[in-house]
């Protein structure tokens, strides 16, 4: 599992695959306009995207993310 962090959309986003390549998300699911979920071609959850990231994550993890 890899996480990133986009500071410039505050974004963050929790690859459940590694490497997930260009076309390879199928299917996108917006639950409430802040999780969206994408899935595969086997309907497979492969990764989870959080917008307005720094307002439901804390500030230290935000900051771990970054660092990489």
């Amino acid at each position: 599992m890899k996480v990133t962090y986009d500071k410039e959309v505050d974004a963050a986003y929790i690859y459940l695959k590694n490497n997930i390549k260009k076309g390879e998300v199928k299917n996108t699911v917006s639950m409430d306009n802040k999780i969206i979920l994408d899935f595969d071609s086997k309907k497979k959850l492969i990764g989870i995207e959080i917008l307005s990231a720094s307002k439901v994550i804390p500030k230290n993890v935000v900051a771990e993310i970054q660092a990489g």
